[in-house]
């Protein structure tokens, strides 16, 4: 699982301020992508985020929901939270938007050396 490109979507000509929002937490997220974008089977996917089927089903359901209401309702769309662990940390700076992956910790951004970073995901210690 990598981290998002984008935080999330928005329709156009509307401010974000002024819009509801849906949250797709990243395990839903990857649900999607592998399902929907990756087109694997229910049972491969599962196994490749390290869950049960009938769970896999559910993150599936759930995200196609979300989507299907933003979509419908026209809500902006953002991708945050969820009960997921990765091998690795993920980072977004806030200076220049740079999103970055490490093995370790890091204190700054990579590309403008900003201590304004925030760390995306949860690691295993």
């Amino acid at each position: 699982m990598k981290p998002p490109l984008m935080d999330g979507y928005k329709p156009f000509g509307i401010p974000r301020r002024e819009l509801e929002t849906v949250v797709l937490q990243f395990e839903e997220l990857e649900a999607i992508r592998l399902a929907d974008y990756e087109h694997l089977y229910q049972e491969e996917a599962a196994k490749k985020m390290g869950v049960s089927r009938p769970t896999f089903t559910r993150l599936l359901d759930s995200a196609r929901t979300k989507l299907a209401k933003a979509l419908m309702e026209g809500r902006a769309i953002l991708f945050k939270g969820g009960a997921y662990i990765t091998d690795d940390y993920w980072y977004k700076c806030h200076n220049c938007n740079e999103r970055m992956v490490a093995l370790k910790r890091l204190n700054q951004c990579r590309t403008c050396e900003s201590d304004e970073i925030i760390q995306l995901s949860r690691k295993p210690e």
